[in-house]
């Protein structure tokens, strides 16, 4: 999901002056990489520290357990959503050590790096939804050769509705060590802010944009019991509210999480009836994220509600555990009770 770092006050050109942040004692002032180039090396290289430290000590960064020496591994890592402070010190100590730093956008990288005040002293690499089928066979070679390569996306964790997935699903398959520098992800910050259960729930990304798709998948979600957690873009929000208020109804409890972690952070809370007419009337900008109730649990009455069911298939040639058996699984009640309840109409 695509966000624009919290960095407020800071011009287009202004970024080599920027500095500081979790980085610490972190050269600061990376040149990073060219805008424009799929492939660029990052200037001016960080030099070893004068203890000689090498990736797997420097701060934040465990050894690996059971990895050989020279034994190349990939590091998945999580990128502030919006703002820069949100940054890991283990995500800082892989930008400046990783040989290799797969970024779904250049660009982006470089300002996060020149915000952190790291240097990156690695080759930097686009990878990103349109290269990474063609990309992901080159960079698994470079880590079957000794390579330790950072994947990072624009924003949050990568491989969950970004890059990254096709790397991990070829790593696995090849047998190359995969680990994750945890961090900010759009994807709990907006489960968490909701107010809505977070004992159980799903993701499911953006909704088809087709209108017909869009209500196909929606009918299967209606009786999604769990918590479910949608991303959309700001001038698509109202027509999916719209699609939500038909399939889920008017009352379904929701939630709209709007510039999440940044200045304008908001988070609007309303049945799914008050957020489309909030959307009808608001001008909706940012990244947004859609948090939904799941499905409320259906009434199947009492044991006692189902007897004259059971007498029916008993009517029609069906033993007794047979026809409690049916109707337990068809309206999903407890056979011993059913059984019970049938025995006590009979006295």
């Amino acid at each position: 999901m695509e966000n624009d770092l919290e960095l407020e006050g800071l011009a287009d050109g202004d970024w080599d002056d920027a500095a500081g942040g979790v980085a610490g004692g972190v050269a600061g002032g990376a040149d990073g990489a060219d805008d424009g180039d799929d492939d660029a090396d990052a200037n001016g290289g960080a030099d070893a520290d004068d203890g000689g430290d090498d990736a797997t000590t420097l701060p934040g960064i465990a050894t690996l357990p059971g990895l050989a020496e020279g034994q190349g591994y990939i590091v998945l890592a999580a990128t502030p959503i919006g703002n820069a402070g949100d940054a890991s010190a283990r995500l800082v100590a892989w930008l400046g050590s990783a040989d290799i730093v797969a970024a779904e956008d250049t660009r982006r990288l470089h300002r996060l790096t020149t915000s952190l005040g790291v240097q990156v002293s690695g080759r930097v690499i686009s990878y990103h939804e349109h290269n990474e089928a063609a990309k992901t066979p080159e960079l698994l070679a470079q880590v079957q050769a000794g390579k330790v390569l950072l994947m990072v996306s624009d924003a949050g964790m990568p491989t969950v509705s970004d890059p990254g997935f096709r790397l991990v699903e070829a790593a696995v398959a090849a047998g190359v060590r995969v680990t994750m520098a945890p961090g900010p992800s759009a994807v709990l910050t907006a489960l968490a802010l909701s107010g809505l259960p977070t004992d159980r729930f799903c993701f499911e990304g953006f909704l088809p944009r087709k209108s017909g798709e869009r209500a196909s998948r929606l009918h299967e979600l209606a009786v999604e019991p769990r918590t479910m957690v949608f991303f959309e873009a700001p001038h698509r929000l109202e027509p999916m509210l719209r699609a939500l208020h038909t399939a889920f109804g008017p009352s379904r409890p929701a939630a709209v999480c709007r510039e999440l972690t940044k200045t304008y952070e908001e988070v609007i809370r309303k049945p799914l009836s008050g957020l489309l007419e909030w959307a009808e009337a608001a001008d909706i900008r940012g990244e947004i994220a859609v948090v939904v109730a799941g499905a409320p649990a259906a009434d199947h009455g009492t044991p006692e509600d189902h007897v004259a069911a059971v007498n029916e298939l008993i009517g029609q040639g069906m033993r007794l555990k047979e026809a409690v058996a049916v109707i337990a699984h068809d309206v999903h009640v407890s056979k011993r009770e059913l059984y019970s309840a049938v025995l006590a109409s009979r006295k």
